[in-house]
């Protein structure tokens, strides 16, 4: 049975097209710059193909997919109804909904509730589950993965805030956390790597990338997690700042004379690696730039490992005791020296990493840990599409 995958961001689609019959990928690609001037990267047969083509929304882009998939020489499947059911990978989901569900009305109606918190994702959202009913037709089956569904799990005490609790009851401000499709790809195929029962192991993983987020995965459940109302919160990313003094963003807008949305704005896209770095977001320029000498540089990756090192020590005590720790993501799969730095110091819990095996195994699947490590540690790298189209497969079903 072929699925669809499609993840919308606010300028972006990704896809995947999975044969679930062995869980192969038979072509994926991203549609780039949606709403400003279009380029598609496709992979088909082992080779990616670059196409300049105009896609000014998200469902132009969904029609230049099919049009790939279906027709010319990288064409996939010989029609659409090859296709038998599409996933979709939804940013934020409502309290409560703890596993993917199958789109009709309702489903609908809670997407549209959560655009005041990811407005930047949900109207991209929209927009191609409309598109797709119109390009496939209305009966076929599309499932929303939330990805805040794997937190749910989390008790009352880990995710509220301390403000008046009437927030929570009349809006619902509590944390909510996010990359829960990844983490839970991440922890279980962790479990099954190094031969261990899911449900009864501790894990800490770290998705680590441009967004980064750290998650406790107790007994094979979420019990807490970095990400808070929004993926702002949590450790330094690439444009976002993570958890800061609540007040900082008041006394910004009084010093700069700045609305809120300006604010925003700033902790948002120009803070993080590029705020502390004035010249990139992305860890693989902030690295040579370290190496170059560049003091900044060297300071962001100080920072952003030691802060990813303190929540493994906080989430190590908060579940009692750790077995595991996994890195994934674009830094936590390929960034050796952030692997190094992270567990440099952290002996005392159990973990002792093999140095030239972190560095020979970089971006691969791997143990990295040493034999008598108490705690093991593993590159795994992460496959969301592969967990949406399970759970789409199984609702289609």
């Amino acid at each position: 049975m072929l699925v669809l995958v499609l993840n919308a961001g606010s300028s972006s689609l990704k896809y995947q097209l999975i044969q679930m019959d062995d869980e192969s990928v038979v072509a994926q690609g991203n549609c780039e710059r949606i709403g400003i001037d279009g380029r598609i990267v496709h992979k088909f047969q082992g080779e990616k193909h670059i196409f300049e083509k105009p896609l000014p929304n998200h469902y132009e882009a969904i029609k230049e997919v099919v049009a790939l998939l279906t027709s010319g020489e990288f064409a996939a499947v010989r029609s659409l109804s090859e296709i038998k059911a599409i996933g979709h990978r939804i940013a934020q989901g409502k309290e409560g909904i703890d596993r993917s569900m199958v789109i009709d009305g309702k489903v609908l109606g809670m997407i549209e509730e959560s655009k005041e918190i990811a407005p930047l994702h949900v109207p991209a959202m929209l927009t191609v589950i409309d598109a797709c009913k119109k390009v496939f037709g209305e009966k076929i089956t599309q499932v929303a993965a939330f990805d805040t569904a794997f937190h749910q799990t989390m008790p009352k005490k880990a995710f509220l805030y301390a403000i008046p609790y009437e927030y929570y009851e009349k809006y619902g401000i509590r944390r909510f956390g996010y990359h829960g499709t990844s983490h839970k790809y991440v922890s279980r195929r962790l479990a099954e790597f190094i031969g261990k029962d899911y449900s009864n192991l501790k894990i800490v993983t770290c998705h680590l990338g441009n967004g980064s987020s750290i998650t406790a995965v107790k007994n094979g459940k979420s019990i807490d997690t970095t990400m808070g109302l929004t993926p702002l919160e949590g450790v330094l990313m690439g444009t976002r700042c993570g958890a800061i003094d609540p007040s900082i963003p008041f006394f910004i807008a009084r010093k700069e004379n700045l609305p809120f949305d300006e604010v925003e704005k700033i902790l948002n896209k120009k803070s993080g690696y590029l705020g502390i770095t004035g010249r990139s977001s992305d860890d693989r320029d902030v690295q040579d730039a370290a190496d170059a000498g560049d003091e900044r540089a060297i300071l962001a990756l100080d920072m952003l490992r030691y802060q990813i090192k303190k929540c493994i020590g906080a989430f190590a005590a908060a579940m009692e005791g750790l077995d595991a720790v996994a890195f994934t993501g674009g830094i936590g799969e390929k960034s050796w020296q952030a692997r190094a730095d992270v567990c440099k110091g952290l002996e005392f819990l159990g973990i002792k990493i093999d140095e030239k095996t972190n560095k020979d195994m970089n971006g691969k699947e791997a143990v990295i840990s040493t034999p008598d490590s108490k705690v093991k540690v593993c590159i795994i790298p992460t496959n969301e599409e592969l967990e949406i189209a399970r759970d789409t497969l199984a609702l289609a079903k």
